[in-house]
């Protein structure tokens, strides 16, 4: 894991490229450091039991489902209480019901914004009252903002190398020439824009690549609509298009069965996330690659990091302003597929 003390560091995580186990042990993710503390300060000698208010962007994605249980698992083995919101994927939805809750007793907060700057004001409520608030996969608010609103850090993966990584492995594949589907997720979500930067980075080198409908289709990590929107571009071409890139395993799954019989079966298709589903469709030679979103490791990880920073004490100054989780790509030739599948089981939320 690799952590940033301010925003100006750019570029692939190192410990994403060295791969998430080693980066795992590195980052003291050990089963006994996790439950006790190297140190363990008075407050979690006296086993007091901690409340958590979490929320990420909305249930129906696989990826925040998992997130959920893994918060859920985490909380039990130490000793928090996790209390959530969903999202919907309605950013309304999901400030309405923070803000319904941001009085109440809290010892810290993590939350995964439907869209930036959307839990602005409920997050400054929570930082009146001294409630440590964590982002997590996605920007609260902008990086240099921050502090000021009340978000004491952000637990996230490197999402522009996510991007360039499903995105190089796709034009490694199709020869870097011929026409490309870009489906994006939902267009004020920092981690799509970061997706979007990382597909446009790879592709800006490919001058024989076509992206059809001229750029990213923004779909609001929405299955159905990236399956709506992707037949819709599928009857723009004629002629076989060579690839597809999805900001997501699930939005990319519901659109793989258009192509079946058609002129573009023989489509490369590549996503982001890395969850059990996706990891089995590389698998079964559905997707032809995936780049490890790690859930379970965001959401673990803030968790483990609010439970420290209120059993020691800790104050803002502490702690870093950003930890970037490490993510593989994987297909069948990276070698890593049955590790990835084994840690993405939802019995041991580790990836």
């Amino acid at each position: 894991m690799e952590v940033r003390e301010t925003s100006n560091a750019v570029g692939p995580s190192t410990a994403a490229r060295r791969g998430f186990l080693k980066s795992a042990a590195a980052a003291g993710l050990g089963g006994a450091t996790l439950l006790s503390g190297c140190e363990p300060s008075a407050a979690a000698r006296d086993g007091r039991k901690l409340r958590a208010l979490f929320s990420n962007a909305g249930l129906q994605s696989t990826w925040c489902r998992l997130g959920k249980d893994t918060a859920e698992l985490w909380g039990e083995l130490l000793g928090v209480e996790v209390v959530w919101r969903d999202g919907e994927f309605d950013p309304q939805k999901q400030r309405d019901k923070i803000e319904l809750l941001a009085d109440d007793d809290w010892d810290f907060c993590c939350f995964q914004a439907v869209q930036i700057d959307s839990l602005d004001e409920p997050v400054r409520r929570l930082k009146s009252r001294n409630i440590p608030v964590i982002s997590m996969d996605t920007l609260l608010v902008p990086m240099d903002r921050m502090r000021e609103v009340g978000v004491w850090l952000e637990v996230t993966p490197d999402q522009e190398f996510m991007g360039e990584a499903s995105t190089q492995y796709l034009m490694d594949q199709i020869g870097g020439k011929g026409k490309v589907i870009h489906i994006g997720g939902l267009s004020a979500h920092s981690g799509a824009q970061g997706r979007m930067r990382g597909f446009e980075k790879v592709v800006a080198n490919y001058p024989d690549v076509e992206v059809v409908g001229g750029g990213v289709r923004w779909c609001d990590w929405k299955k159905e609509k990236a399956r709506d929107t992707f037949e819709a571009l599928l009857g723009q071409s004629e002629e076989p298009i060579a690839g597809a890139f999805f900001h997501s395993d699930d939005m990319a799954l519901a659109a793989v069965p258009a192509i079946e019989d058609t002129v573009h079966k023989d489509m490369v298709i590549t996503a982001v996330d890395g969850q059990k589903e996706g990891l089995e469709a590389v698998r079964d030679g559905k997707l032809a690659a995936t780049t490890v979103n790690p859930v379970c490791l965001i959401h673990m990880t803030a968790l483990v990091i609010g439970q420290f920073i209120v059993r020691n004490g800790e104050s803002v100054e502490d702690v870093p302003l950003e930890i970037v989780t490490p993510g593989p790509l994987v297909s069948l030739e990276t070698g890593n597929l049955e590790a990835m599948l084994y840690l993405a089981q939802p019995s041991h939320c580790l990836v």
